[in-house]
């Protein structure tokens, strides 16, 4: 993925349509939670098995609503200079000792028990 390539074609479709003056982090944020909530329905009502093996119009659905989600979110970070990949490297790290692989007794933690 080419995060710069991505973040001049945001930037160059946003300003041919003077949408820069509504692109504050407060509107970002909501219009992020929408798109989040249109990824969601596409879910809505589907057992494991269905949700797993979507049709080909419903795939392609859900990959619009992926790419809607991800450039309102790089529209936050664009926002805030924060780098994308930076922090999820970061983030990471905080959930690898936030969820250990072994407990302090060398015993395997199984994340998975109910």
């Amino acid at each position: 993925m080419n995060i710069e390539k991505i973040h001049e074609e945001i930037k160059k479709f946003s300003k041919q349509r003077d949408w820069d003056k509504h692109h504050n982090p407060k509107n970002l944020a909501m219009a992020l939670s929408v798109e989040t909530a249109e990824l969601v329905e596409i879910f809505q009502w589907l057992d494991f098995d269905a949700s797993k093996n979507l049709s080909g119009e419903k795939k392609i659905h859900l990959k619009e609503e992926i790419a809607d989600v991800a450039i309102y979110l790089i529209r936050i970070c664009m926002s805030y200079n924060i780098d994308l990949e930076e922090a999820i490297f970061e983030k990471m790290i905080k959930n690898e000792k936030k969820y250990p692989l072994y407990d302090e007794d060398g015993n395997k933690i199984n994340y998975n028990k109910k």
